[in-house]
């Protein structure tokens, strides 16, 4: 087994303090597996750590993007692959802590990609979804790689147009590229650590408040701040729950009641597909918290989930 953890959950179930206090105990660095904490200038959407909340314990892969950037999971398990490396390299415990399941499942398993040549493909798919919509370009997907077609609703078009684009520039489907990734044994063995609660309600109502926080710290600023340099409404990072969901309040479309109500029921539903996608995983090790979940209980529950944590004492 690895000297690697992964603490992982909904959003709002107390990764970040289980992560940085696991990490104290073992001399560890984190690796972050958010998919939007990744950019910068977006700290208080993402609900991204503060210094205080690090505890000093060195954060990887934490504000390294710009905000007008795409940034893809291939790209994420380049550079988080590399910082867990060095990790173990230097003799540390890794613990790997956030609620994006396709990105830590794809690190652990050392997942590679179809590679993505420049040659301006994607950019005439994009043009013919804008023209022709998705329903069009989904039909030509299915003549192709029916497999990927049946997966696919014509609104998911930054898929459809993925996996025609990796059709055009290798002659091969995107589901034969994945049927082959899947065969190749894990990369890493780590410790999974699930949190979750043991009622749902106290988790939905952990994430209200949540919402709430985020408001009361400045969010609406952040995302004027982010608009006002540039970033489009439609950027990648911009359509993460927590900053969408306010753009009709900001163009005086929505009251900030019926966006923060948005917003929230949003980040609910975002929390039931995540609890869907960890709960796949067999090797997951559960804590349910109850309402008012207490530090040291949920300490003691991973480290007793951690064959190695006496090693490191």
């Amino acid at each position: 087994m690895d000297k690697i953890i992964c603490v992982v959950g909904p959003t709002a179930s107390g990764k970040t303090a289980l992560a940085v206090r696991l990490a104290k105990a073992l001399d560890g660095e984190g690796v972050s597996c958010d998919s939007m904490q990744l950019y910068r200038r977006m700290d208080i959407g993402t609900a991204k750590p503060t210094a205080a909340e690090m505890g000093g314990v060195p954060h990887h892969l934490i504000g390294i993007a710009d905000p007008a950037e795409e940034f893809s999971v291939g790209k994420y398990v380049e550079l988080a692959d590399a910082a867990v490396q060095d990790i173990l390299a230097r003799g540390k415990v890794c613990v790997i802590a956030g609620g994006t399941g396709l990105y830590v499942d794809s690190l652990v398993a050392g997942r590679t990609f179809a590679p993505v040549p420049s040659t301006g493909k994607r950019a005439v798919l994009e043009a013919r979804m804008r023209a022709e919509g998705g329903e069009a370009l989904l039909r030509e997907l299915q003549t192709v790689d029916p497999d990927a077609a049946a997966r696919l609703h014509p609104a998911d078009e930054k898929r459809i147009i993925r996996a025609l684009e990796v059709w055009q520039e290798t002659g091969r489907t995107i589901t034969e590229h994945n049927l082959e990734t899947q065969k190749i044994p894990p990369r890493y063995a780590p410790v999974w650590i699930g949190l979750d609660f043991a009622d749902r309600a106290d988790l939905y109502a952990r994430i209200d408040r949540r919402v709430e926080r985020m408001l009361e710290q400045g969010l609406l600023d952040e995302i004027r701040g982010l608009l006002a340099s540039g970033v489009r409404e439609t950027a990648t990072s911009l359509q993460a729950i927590g900053y969408k969901e306010f753009f009709a309040y900001l163009r005086g479309e929505a009251t900030l009641e019926e966006a923060t109500a948005l917003c929230q029921q949003r980040s609910r539903n975002y929390a039931k597909r995540q609890l869907t996608w960890l709960r796949r995983n067999p090797a997951m090790r559960w804590i349910l918290q109850p309402a008012q979940p207490d530090a040291e209980a949920v300490f003691a529950a991973a480290r007793r989930e951690i064959p190695f944590f006496a090693d490191k004492l």
